[in-house]
């Protein structure tokens, strides 16, 4: 992506499904036999292509209609679904990872290629294995590859996550959903993709309890029904272009946003002094006379402050007034943005997990490499606020993520140009 950068942004958009939330709850078709699931505001993003493609080589047929004002797809499953997951397409992306419980839990056994994804740092599936085996399962790794079964069905269990690991909370509930008796998962994720979950879960017919202690409680069922659900609003491609209207000076709105699933953005842009409105569904950021102050962030599960937004922040704090620190408590390889806006003029230090990053008063345009997803939204942000040109290469990250960001930037006034 080619960006012409210092235009402040006006204008208003609307944001996407998100990816987060709608992986889990498109693998929650592979639970059903012979019916029908539904689901709304499903973004189009590689991700998404990525893992209709794996649902549909274990012979699944996926309806997509898409228009202007509609993303929908309908998942048609079989009476019967293979077990074993394309290595090809597994390694693609590391939401493949999603196939193993519905899939172990529908067929009683699942060959799963350990998946890929971003290079951001270990994600090991260690939780999701020790867990499925507390439930029956016999799981054996042979040459990168995951082979589990179980005699019968799984048996309902109470489970306690060492970490609320958001793909394990995911993948026990839908095991869970088929499983004899009733299994109670505690310390689990609390993202709002979880509720995302639960609700499409529901909506086949199982029996689900969140309790705001963070648990869940699951009662399995011998079958599930058709069912109907949509996906929630992407609070992280929503922070990204609050940042980008603060990075730009701009005034811009953006729609269908969940206040509450932001919280933590908000009170730290607030602490920082930017200027904005929230009322209902709406954020609306306005230009500020001043650059931001500086103020210290550390990652954390929700509902603390998302790794996922860490390194648009970073951007943004890259030309506040003053030194700023950032603490990442949940990937080791988030800070490889940091070099990146460094070509760009930033001053960021890197100490093991700490970054200390001293306000310039602006960024210049530059040659700069996107290596992860929300790393290229940084840049890309960066860019935008940038004197001169801004050339973000390796934009197939980007697109894991972003449903037509270019196009969503060019409504919002900005000069960007994709080249290759």
């Amino acid at each position: 992506m080619k960006i012409n950068g210092g235009i402040p942004l006006k204008g208003t958009i609307k944001t996407q499904g998100a990816k987060n939330a709608a992986l889990p709850v498109m693998a929650v078709c592979l639970l059903l036999r012979g019916q029908t699931l539904t689901l709304d505001n499903v973004p189009d993003l590689y991700d998404i292509n990525t893992m209709i493609a794996l649902i549909e080589d274990l012979g699944v047929n996926a309806e997509i209609m898409r228009s202007e004002n509609k993303s929908q797809i309908a998942f048609h499953v079989p009476e019967e679904i293979k077990w074993e997951v394309s290595e090809n397409l597994a390694r693609k992306m590391r939401g493949s990872s999603l196939l193993l419980g519905p899939v172990l839990a529908s067929c009683g056994r699942v060959s799963l290629p350990l998946p890929g994804g971003c290079s951001i740092g270990a994600r090991p599936i260690d939780l999701h294995l020790k867990g499925l085996k507390q439930m029956g399962a016999d799981i054996e790794i042979q040459n990168g590859i995951v082979h589990a079964s179980v005699k019968g069905k799984l048996r309902g269990r109470r489970i306690y996550l060492d970490f609320p690991s958001v793909g394990a909370t995911e993948n026990l509930m839908m095991a869970a959903s088929l499983a004899k008796g009733e299994t109670i998962i505690e310390n689990i994720a609390r993202e709002p993709e979880i509720d995302n979950l639960a609700a499409a879960l529901r909506c086949i017919g199982v029996p689900v309890e969140l309790e705001g202690t963070g648990g869940v409680r699951i009662q399995g069922i011998e079958s599930v029904h058709s069912g109907h659900e949509r996906v929630i609003p992407d609070r992280i491609e929503t922070c990204t272009y609050i940042l980008a209207g603060i990075m730009t000076n701009g005034h811009i709105k953006i729609e269908d946003i969940v206040p509450s699933h932001i919280d933590a953005i908000l009170a730290k842009l607030e602490e920082a002094g930017a200027k904005f409105s929230v009322r209902r569904n709406v954020i609306e950021i306005f230009p500020a006379k001043k650059r931001l102050h500086p103020i210290s962030v550390k990652t954390m599960p929700y509902p603390g402050f998302p790794t996922d937004s860490q390194p648009q922040m970073g951007a943004a704090l890259s030309i506040a007034r003053g030194v700023s620190t950032i603490e990442e408590s949940v990937f080791q390889a988030r800070f490889l943005y940091a070099q990146e806006l460094n070509r760009m003029g930033a001053d960021i230090q890197i100490s093991r997990d700490v970054a200390v990053i001293r306000g310039v008063e602006r960024l210049k345009g530059a040659n700069v490499k996107a290596t992860d997803l929300r790393a290229g939204a940084a840049l890309i942000i960066a860019g935008l606020s940038a004197e001169g040109e801004t050339i973000v290469e390796d934009m197939v990250h980007v697109w894991r993520g972003y449903e037509a960001i270019d196009k969503k930037l060019k409504s919002l006034g900005a000069q960007v140009e994709l080249v290759s």
